[in-house]
């Protein structure tokens, strides 16, 4: 026998209502029978609250009542044939007419019990069940309907009844059963009295597995409006998917934490009995859903889900008085259980000092009487201080049977949080070992449920939330990367980069459908002008997961910001140089902030482009190997210019040249003045840890004063005509002895010489040919046999892809 439950919204429209019969036509086996539970139609138990409530407060509820009647008349008229609507119409009318007494009742009393509120609720599961039984009758079914009040028997304890299972036991058994559809109500129950109770909002599937119990059936179907249990809330975490099993215990615990998939109570005579439970999609049937049974198999992912309770409210307990105060937290307790308080959690200091519980939002005032109701006498002696109440709180959990004696869950979690600046108020774990809990601000709860469902690799992708600054060369170039590589990151390194916001010197854009393709056409409509610390402030405060900033300009500006970046746990990914090369103290700061803040600083392109120079002197240098020398020629530009620097040609005409390719600046003396190499041979001293300022970088001017102080380019370029028997003096000079003219960067000692001289055949940096970069570490282990890194060091397509490496790094990291 098969135990199917149908939620309100499987049972709320006629596309849903037709999908059921399509279920239990597939269900329904002429040999046994069916159990069918159903809900009232959706928002028809929160319709009728909300009447109640008006009515209290002597308010017109009519208008609600009338909703609810009419929500009624149309699924009978759309669902059934015209001869079969009139009995169905005719108790709909009686129904409301009812209900509507009961309502005046509460209005002219002024008094609303649980007792005449479980009566009033009880309409809606007994209107929908008889609707649905005329629907299946309609449609050649037997289906016969069944007031769950004459099987189910509970206590008076109304609003949440407790079953009395033996008395209900001995109906279910006495209940004859032929081989028919039986439409039950769910939610509902009565007493000794005959008076109806209800089982707690969610009771419907508690209703389900009461019958599977005492009729001992085979399996039970939770049909709803999504497919199983997900690992998080879809509608805070997109990547969120179903878990084909669970068990008994990890969905115990999930429902308990907010997941609102079945409710917990339903685990409990399922697990006695054993009984599988599966989560299915109404409006999905194809789908599998979840099977929860006594074992689940081991997954891959370390967790089996994440789930939250949004609001709740911390209360602390403190006081010098508690140290030693036997039968404390038994008074507190017993306290709150008084007043139909529930503990979601709880932590007490070492010390017993002080003492914290979680309890819900909407439990915070009778929490508050009930402290201080019992510990009168220990507050106005001083012994304990004030309660302390923090209700702006949220709890995120995160459960799996994997977690049991599994190293490291613990620091992952926590990890995670910490890494994007969510600050943790307080833990919990339980000794099954099957959730870890952690109190954090409410505002914070959609981006720590991302990031940790990232982190614990629960997501098949992992995503990154990007905003850009500098849409010129390399921005675009990025872009157009970032945009073919797209399919590449997602299938085969399970990356999604999503942009959240764009700016140049002039405007700026945040990004409202991250989903876009990258675009760089940010001047439109939705545009504003740029200001960059409201910029970072807006996409701070949206509180995305795994922020990082790229930053594809040389702007001073731009790096001004980057503290304020930091500090609001976004890693930085920059190809401009004037971070690293300003002060030694910036350079510190930076590095310092990313580490308090737990975020990356990468800048593998300050240096070379998209060469992997930094990284490798890093390595070293954390290996403990002793860097005694680097040699370097560190600009694509001034080398493309010296390779090509031959025969007939003029100096000014191969500066042109590479401009017109792209690979100088819009100024090129910005580039033949030394002082971008200078910058990336000061960034190499301070990697290895040499406190060196821009002052302690000698270079040799190659061009003549003249050129550097021309008023226009036009004009520098008329200077370099006329300085061209200077230049072709050193050409010459390296020709006549088969020589090369090289510009070399040297640190040494300490010291960094920037200069231009002429190798030999054997200088490794002879060879070099295009608009290379090559540089050579001599250390301790690469004495005799320097460690030679080359390759191209100019144009936005590698230094473009450098920053892209180094992005895809932070998702790594």
């Amino acid at each position: 026998m098969k135990i199917l439950k149908f939620g309100g919204t499987s049972v709320g429209s006629l596309e849903a209502l037709q999908n059921v019969k399509l279920i239990v036509e597939k269900e329904f086996s002429q040999n046994e029978p069916l159990i069918v539970v159903c809900s009232a139609l959706s928002g028809i138990t929160n319709m009728l609250l909300l009447a109640s409530e008006q009515a209290l407060e002597q308010n017109d509820f009519s208008r609600i009542l009338k909703s609810a009647e009419e929500k009624h008349y149309q699924i009978i008229s759309g669902l059934l044939p015209r001869t079969a609507q009139n009995p169905l119409l005719m108790m709909v009318k009686v129904s409301f007419n009812e209900i509507e007494d009961l309502l005046f009742s509460i209005r002219n009393l002024g008094e609303l019990s649980d007792r005449i509120k479980d009566r009033l609720l009880s309409y809606g599961e007994q209107m929908s069940g008889k609707i649905i039984t005329a629907f299946l009758n309609s449609e050649s079914f037997p289906a016969v309907f069944q007031d769950a009040r004459e099987l189910i028997k509970t206590d008076s304890h109304f609003g949440n009844a407790n079953v009395d299972s033996k008395k209900t036991n001995e109906n279910l058994n006495n209940w004859t059963l032929g081989n028919h559809i039986y439409v039950v109500t769910g939610f509902i129950a009565s007493d000794e009295n005959q008076d109806t109770t209800t089982l707690g909002r969610g009771g419907s599937d508690y209703t389900s597995a009461i019958l599977a119990s005492g009729l001992k059936a085979d399996e039970i179907q939770i049909w709803t409006d999504v497919d199983g249990f997900l690992t998080a809330d879809p509608r805070l975490v997109k990547n969120a998917f179903s878990q084909p099993e669970l068990s008994y215990q990890e969905a115990m615990e999930m429902s308990y934490f907010g997941a609102k998939v079945i409710y917990p109570p339903t685990m409990i005579p399922a697990i006695e009995n054993q009984i599988p439970i599966y989560i299915r999609n109404t409006f999905q049937p194809e789908n599998p859903g979840t099977l929860i049974h006594q074992k689940s198999e081991i997954s891959k992912g370390l967790i089996k889900g994440i789930v939250s309770i949004e609001k709740t409210c911390l209360i602390n307990i403190t006081g010098n008085g508690m140290i030693g105060m036997k039968g404390f937290s038994g008074r507190l307790f017993n306290a709150l259980a008084r007043y139909d308080v529930n503990i979601i959690l709880i932590t007490q200091a070492s010390s017993e000092h002080s003492i914290s519980f979680v309890v819900n939002f909407n439990d915070e005032k009778k929490a508050g009487k009930a402290i201080r109701e019992e510990f009168e006498f220990e507050l106005d002696s001083n012994k304990i201080d004030e309660p302390q109440f923090d209700n702006d709180l949220s709890i995120i959990s995160v459960v799996g049977e994997n977690m049991k004696k599994t190293r490291g869950i613990s620091g992952k979690f926590f990890s995670a949080l910490g890494k994007n600046g969510i600050n943790i108020i307080a833990i919990a774990q339980g000794s099954s070992e099957l959730n870890i809990s952690a109190v954090i601000e409410r505002n914070e709860l959609s981006k720590a449920l991302n990031v940790v469902h990232d982190s614990l690799l629960l997501s098949h992708v992992k995503t990154f939330n990007v905003m850009f600054a500098g849409t010129g060369n390399i921005g675009k170039e990025l872009f157009r990367q970032l945009e073919r590589e797209k399919k590449n990151l997602a299938e085969n390194h399970q990356i999604k980069i999503n942009v959240v916001g764009i700016s140049n010197s002039r405007t700026m854009q945040l990004i409202d459908n991250p989903e876009s393709i990258f675009n760089l056409e940010i001047e439109n409509e939705n545009s504003q002008k740029t200001d960059l610390e409201s910029f970072i402030k807006l996409i701070a405060s949206k509180n995305l997961p795994n922020l990082v900033f790229v930053d594809n300009t040389s702007s001073e500006d731009v790096v001004k910001h980057y503290p304020d970046l930091f500090n609001n746990n976004i890693s930085i990914v920059t190809c401009n140089k004037k971070g690293n090369s300003s002060s030694f103290e910036q350079y510190s700061k930076f590095k310092r902030l990313a580490k308090k803040n737990n975020v990356n600083f990468l800048y593998e392109t300050n240096v070379g482009a998209g060469l992997p120079i930094i990284r490798t002197l890093n390595d070293l240098w954390i290996s403990g190997d002793e860097i005694l020398k680097i040699e370097a020629i560190l600009s694509g530009t001034i080398s493309y210019i010296f390779n090509n620097y031959v025969g007939e040609k003029t100096f000014a005409e191969v500066v042109r040249t590479a401009q017109e390719l792209g690979y100088t600046e819009p100024d090129p003396r910005d580039d033949l003045n030394g002082m971008d190499f200078s910058r990336k041979m000061l960034i190499l001293g301070r990697e290895i840890g040499l406190p060196l300022e821009m002052s302690d970088v000698s270079i040799k001017d190659f061009l003549p004063e003249a050129c550097l102080q021309a008023e226009s380019i036009p004009a520098f370029y008329e200077e370099l005509e006329k300085h061209e028997h200077y230049f072709s003096s050193f050409k010459n000079e390296a020709e006549s002895s088969g020589r090369k003219l090289r510009l070399i960067g040297v640190l040494e000692h300490g010291k960094i010489n920037i200069e231009v001289q002429i190798v030999n055949s054997d200088h490794p940096f002879f060879g070099l040919s295009g608009s290379d970069n090559i540089i050579s570490f001599t250390t301790s282990r690469y004495r005799n046999t320097p460690l030679v890194v080359k390759g191209p060091g100019a144009g936005a397509e590698v230094t473009a892809a450098g920053v892209f490496a180094d992005l895809v790094r932070v998702t790594a990291q």
